[in-house]
């Protein structure tokens, strides 16, 4: 009864609500935003071949940390994180700081963005060195996203840019940035590290992007060219390395799936993630039980 509803804390207006509660046996829940905080934050970096904590050992704070050494694997890294996006700072919001600001775009690109300002200070400045004439946006099928650039600054010509997931982006590549900062043919010693980062960094439920980048014969491609049908551009990629998300689980979500389950009610997230983040995201809120 009403009443009865009222004692447990329990107010409705329609009975129909609380009836169809009663007769629920699963639950399908979107991931980030609703199980995650939608708070994205740059975890890791791998680049390399070496795996970079993005976070000061003190209190977490990734905006806080010292900028990162120069090295052409980094160099190379940042230049597609802070090239091949669409995230945007609104405007005014200079005296704000870089974690606080607002951003229009995904919640993905803006944790990039926002930590690629943390490094170089006027993401705006570093686009207008290389202006965007092409772009396709990611989508679900392809699982990447690309943008072509003119290199105003550096040696004239276009260099093409790219991230997504990195099974996706590796398949296209074939050489990378080795610690030395020579760009060698990628071999069976680097795709066993790649895999085993790969992992590594997606069970702990953070979501791994690859990023590469390849320059543009400008005989081929001059200036002016128009850029149609880029598929046939992608291959003979330089991969320069991966970067890693995290978006923490809310902290009432475990006690409430625990309810659910309690209840009987089978809870089911939904998710584009890689499988293996979406596994440890899972068993971090009780989705997925121990073993």
């Amino acid at each position: 009864t009403a009443q009865s509803l009222k004692s447990k804390n329990c107010l409705l207006q329609k009975l129909e609500a609380v009836e169809t509660l009663g007769s629920t046996s699963v639950i399908c829940s979107d991931k980030t935003g609703t199980l995650t905080e939608n708070r994205m934050t740059v975890a890791h970096l791998w680049y390399g071949r070496q795996i970079h904590d993005a976070t000061r050992a003190d209190n977490g704070d990734i905006f806080m940390a010292a900028r990162r050494p120069a090295s052409k694997g980094w160099e190379a890294l940042a230049r597609v994180m802070g090239l091949c996006s669409r995230a945007v700072f609104r405007e005014n919001q200079d005296h704000i700081a870089v974690k606080d600001r607002l951003c229009n775009g995904d919640a993905s690109e803006m944790a990039l963005l926002k930590y690629f300002e943390s490094e170089y200070g006027n993401t705006e400045a570093f686009r207008n060195q290389y202006p965007k004439i092409y772009e396709d946006p990611f989508n679900a099928f392809k699982q990447y996203q690309l943008s072509i650039h003119e290199q105003a600054v550096d040696r004239g010509g276009h260099i093409l840019m790219i991230k997504g997931a990195p099974e996706k982006i590796i398949d296209k590549c074939s050489t990378f940035i080795n610690a030395n900062e020579e760009e060698v043919q990628i071999d069976g010693g680097f795709i066993a590290s790649f895999n085993e980062t790969h992992t590594r960094l997606a069970n702990k439920g953070e979501r791994v992007f690859g990023f590469a980048h390849k320059f543009l014969d400008p005989v081929e491609y001059p200036e002016g060219c128009v850029f149609d049908h880029t598929d046939r551009l992608l291959n003979n990629l330089c991969f320069v390395g991966m970067v890693s998300l995290l978006d923490p689980p809310r902290a009432t979500v475990p006690t409430a799936v625990a309810r659910c389950r309690r209840a009987g009610i089978k809870v089911i997230m939904m998710t584009g993630d890689h499988p293996i983040t979406a596994k440890a995201i899972g068993r971090a809120v009780g989705i997925i039980s121990p073993g």
